[in-house]
């Protein structure tokens, strides 16, 4: 089966991502910079509130000059929604990554993408099976980038924990992040799944930082108020608030297993939504 004009819907989709990395790089979500103007507000620690007003200060530059909020501009992570009525066909991945290259030449980003054994770079954030497209059905024809940078990755963890050790999920996760000390770049956003498979956990754990962070559940601010219990503050020099958010996302799982991702991300939670015209 074929989709309507495909040559234009390919175009439309190298665009879109395009414009999905680019806009994610260079815009923080108005729901991330409303948490840390709150953070601002409610600190009580001078050289807290002197990192969180120098955060606020490169999120106004980045927007005023059209330039990336961070040096590592990560690598993009793609979630795609089509509607019913179109079927997903290689050419629109190949698509997808012609937008990543493009937003990689004119943005421009650091090319970040190398071979985990010989380190060499790519050039372009695309190659050796990276990076990931996530393609789910939905309303409409959404494409949705999440640039994730290094240094809230390498301090991620996954456990697989007994049924048993239920209530000592908070626990793991806040232990998490007294491990990660300072080098995510606090105040970070804590992205946890629970439930599925190891390789399943893992992504609903990152699925879980494309949600709003303008409220949270119960089990979701008691976690958070328990991280920010420890003190480390933003970039890691001490202060009131560790943790801007904590979002959980679950999925059912084998009678003898529990598996716990917790995916850090840090101040710089960037991500934007791109429709794709049909």
């Amino acid at each position: 089966m074929s989709n309507p004009g495909e040559p234009d819907l390919f175009k439309q989709i190298s665009d879109a991502t395009e414009k999905a990395v680019r806009d994610a790089e260079i815009f923080l979500p108005d729901d991330v910079k409303a948490r840390l103007v709150d953070a601002l507000n409610a600190e009580s620690v001078l050289v807290a509130r002197q990192e969180l007003e120098n955060i606020i200060e490169n999120i106004c530059l980045a927007e005023e000059r059209s330039a990336p909020l961070c040096q590592d501009t990560g690598i993009p992570v793609i979630y795609i929604t089509i509607p019913p009525g179109i079927t997903w066909v290689p050419e629109m991945e190949q698509a997808v990554f012609t937008g990543i290259v493009n937003a990689t030449d004119k943005v421009p980003l650091r090319p970040n993408l190398v071979n985990p054994l010989s380190r060499e770079n790519t050039g372009t954030n695309i190659g050796l099976g990276m990076p990931p497209v996530h393609v789910k059905s939905g309303e409409k024809f959404t494409i949705t980038a999440l640039p994730k940078g290094a240094g809230s990755e390498n301090v991620s963890r996954i456990a697989m924990m007994n049924p048993s050790d239920k209530d000592s999920i908070p626990r793991f996760i806040v232990e998490t992040m007294l491990i990660a000390g300072g080098r995510p770049c606090p105040p970070v956003i804590l992205g946890i799944g629970i439930g599925g498979t190891f390789d399943l956990a893992a992504s609903l754990a990152k699925e879980a930082l494309l949600e709003p962070v303008d409220k949270m559940s119960d089990y979701e601010q008691d976690i958070c108020n328990q991280v920010n219990r420890l003190g480390i503050g933003p970039m890691g020099l001490g202060g009131d608030t560790t943790c801007l958010a904590v979002k959980v996302k679950t999925a059912g799982c084998h009678t003898a297993s529990l598996p716990v991702a917790v995916n850090i991300q840090c101040w710089a939670a960037r991500r934007r939504t791109v429709e794709v015209s049909l």
